[in-house]
């Protein structure tokens, strides 16, 4: 049970999570208003807004930073992998979901061909402002967890 209050105590590790779920939360909440509908998949689904992979990896950063110190080698380790995150989310994965949208939309367009396939995930990537505001609730979840 040790190694249980060891994971409470670290603190980097809790406020990640806390700001994925927090995230996951708000996106599923706006994705119901928005399509008024409750997708419970959305919970665990990547895009959308904000960006909980950006949420994520800026709390680990911040806490790294606040706990370590700015001057850490754990700050700046995160501080890369917060770039690394956000461009993937931005770029590849974004691209990935506008060909997935194109791929879905000439199959459906074809005709006499019989397609048994499912239809190709298109909410992949995230916009600059859903990566923002991600980046935002993490930043926020994690001084307000500092203490």
């Amino acid at each position: 049970m040790n190694w249980m209050i060891d994971i409470c105590n670290n603190h980097i590790l809790l406020n990640s999570f806390v700001a994925w779920a927090a995230a996951q939360l708000i996106k599923t909440i706006i994705y119901a208003v928005m399509n008024r509908t409750l997708d419970i998949r959305r919970l665990l689904g990547a895009g959308g807004m904000p960006s909980s992979h950006t949420a994520t990896v800026v709390a680990m950063a911040v806490t790294a930073g606040l706990e370590y110190g700015l001057d850490s080698a754990i700050f700046a380790v995160t501080a890369v992998l917060v770039l690394v995150v956000t461009h993937d989310a931005m770029n590849v994965r974004m691209e990935a979901g506008k060909h997935a949208m194109l791929l879905n939309q000439l199959m459906e367009t074809i005709q006499g061909l019989d397609f048994t396939e499912e239809r190709l995930k298109e909410l992949l990537g995230h916009t600059p402002l859903q990566v923002f505001f991600g980046a935002v609730l993490g930043a926020v979840i994690a001084f307000a967890m500092h203490g």
